[in-house]
């Protein structure tokens, strides 16, 4: 019985989890217009969610960012979204790129999350210090997970859609994962201390009353 409650309740908190993301990922707060591509806080509700439920519940959120990423690159798309939408794949090759990319390197996001923190409370690191080391360090590993894959994946589409030479790529690429994702990744990691913080003594208080 008790098995069952606790499935019970990681099911709806997951599922409650999957809708702050999708309604973040449907607002201007969860992905960021700039001039090339989208910066997206929509990686923080993961990394939340991997922390409180597990990096299981982290590889569903992941994908569910994914999906929210994949339809917001579809029917918005910036210059660099042929690399998250299947739909502006150029051939069948271009369709996986682009799904592993969107939706691939999400589930791993929250995977990762999930996982370094398991790992981070297994060495006894103190609340304060292994929320924003599990969310700086998981952000950055997913910026490095999407730039890298397309500068992997998609370096000449890349190149002509930035109308640069191919061998210049990897500077852009790196230009990227310094100037948006060192960014993304102090804020994930303020916000997700804060709100983690509090999430986890009010997760305790339930387990405790169970």
């Amino acid at each position: 019985m008790q098995t069952t409650k606790k499935d019970t309740r990681w099911m709806v908190s997951t599922a409650l989890m999957a809708a702050v993301v999708i309604l973040l990922a449907n607002t201007p707060l969860g992905m960021i217009q700039l001039p090339v591509i989208k910066a997206t806080t929509v990686h923080i509700p993961v990394i939340i969610g991997s922390i409180l439920l597990g990096p299981a519940a982290g590889a569903i959120l992941g994908c569910v960012f994914g999906i929210c990423s994949v339809i917001s690159n579809t029917t918005a798309p910036t210059l660099l979204s042929f690399a998250f939408s299947p739909a502006l794949a150029t051939d069948l090759a271009g369709v996986f790129k682009s799904l592993w990319i969107a939706v691939g390197c999400r589930v791993l996001l929250g995977v990762i999350a999930g996982w370094l923190w398991i790992f981070l409370k297994k060495l006894k690191l103190n609340t304060w210090l292994a929320l924003p080391v599990t969310a700086f360090v998981s952000t950055i590993m997913h910026t490095i997970l999407v730039m890298g894959s397309i500068y992997l994946l998609l370096a000449t589409q890349y190149a002509e859609a930035k109308g640069v030479a191919v061998n210049a790529v990897f500077g852009l690429v790196m230009g990227t994962v310094v100037g948006s994702g060192i960014p993304e990744a102090i804020a994930a990691a303020v916000l997700v201390t804060a709100i983690g913080k509090a999430l986890l003594a009010f997760q305790a208080r339930q387990r405790a009353a169970a």
